[in-house]
């Protein structure tokens, strides 16, 4: 114990320390400077203790070492002082959370609801819609060749479904569609003949200067006149579009014939030149024709 107070006597006289222990003999003129001052205080310190102290002060063996910042420590400090970062740390945390849930409904929450969409038009919608349609076809036509027809994009779809491929499967379920409308439509196609409309041209061929193509125009009309739009690809440029009018490729006899039919009183005697009914894909003509068309003259 008394070791221990030589060491703190030393300690609290740092003045004493670094003068004493500075120069050369410091511990021989400490042990008399720590004489004088027990001694002043009327304290008998024998040598012994006085080599004690001056040892254990070289060693440290009496001094406070404070231990290294563990996670215990560290946690127990962030206890102590959480009302300093406490409102920042809940502020922090709450803007985090709007965040996160402003991210799940304007981003995540979407995205799920159109998967799961995506999976029920694959899974179920798409399948039930292409054989709906295809049972359409049937019922429509006994006609070998669009039975035919709706059977291959029936399978077609159907397997686009299953492997995913959602344009693919819309892709067929259309086509089903499509074939199913155009058995089902009956029209009569008859020359256009009214004041200031063509009823008939000629084209030169872009690849064939020396020629000429003959062209009736026609339109597409049900049982109480109406137009009727049906699916029409142009010989020209390959182009398809869903019309009511359009230019029927026929011979140079066909040609003339209405052109001299026309010039005669301005009436066409014989309009109607083709019948398409229910329950088939083809139009019975009446006049020769090689099936052609144009969109535009």
């Amino acid at each position: 114990m008394m070791a221990m107070d030589v060491v703190d006597t030393i300690r609290h006289a740092d003045r004493l320390v670094e003068r004493e222990l500075g120069g050369e003999e410091r511990q021989q003129r400490l042990r008399q400077r720590l004489r004088e001052i027990y001694a002043s205080q009327g304290i008998e310190v024998s040598d012994r203790v006085i080599d004690q102290g001056i040892v254990a002060l070289e060693q440290q063996r009496f001094a406070y070492v404070p231990k290294g910042e563990g996670w215990q420590r560290s946690l127990a400090t962030a206890w102590a002082t959480r009302g300093r970062w406490g409102k920042f740390a809940l502020a922090g945390v709450a803007v985090l959370v709007v965040g996160l849930g402003a991210y799940h409904i304007t981003v995540v929450a979407p995205r799920q609801r159109a998967t799961a969409a995506i999976t029920q038009e694959l899974q179920t919608d798409l399948p039930r819609a292409l054989r709906a349609e295809y049972d359409r076809v049937l019922a429509g036509t006994q006609e070998a060749g669009p039975r035919a027809e709706a059977t291959r994009l029936l399978a077609e779809g159907e397997a686009a479904a299953r492997a995913g491929n959602l344009t693919e499967a819309r892709a067929r379920r259309t086509a089903l569609f499509d074939l199913a409308a155009r058995l089902a439509a009956a029209y009569s196609v008859r020359i256009v003949n009214r004041p200031g409309e063509p009823s008939a041209i000629w084209r030169v061929p872009a690849s064939n200067p020396r020629a000429r193509n003959y062209y009736l125009i026609v339109e597409a009309l049900d049982r109480d006149g109406r137009p009727v739009e049906v699916p029409v690809t142009s010989e020209e440029n390959g182009e398809t579009r869903r019309v009511s009018r359009w230019g029927l490729h026929v011979t140079e006899a066909e040609f003339e014939r209405v052109r001299r039919d026309k010039l005669a009183d301005g009436i066409l005697s014989q309009p109607v030149i083709g019948q398409k009914a229910a329950g088939s894909l083809d139009t019975r003509w009446t006049v020769e024709t090689t099936g052609g068309t144009i969109l535009s003259w």
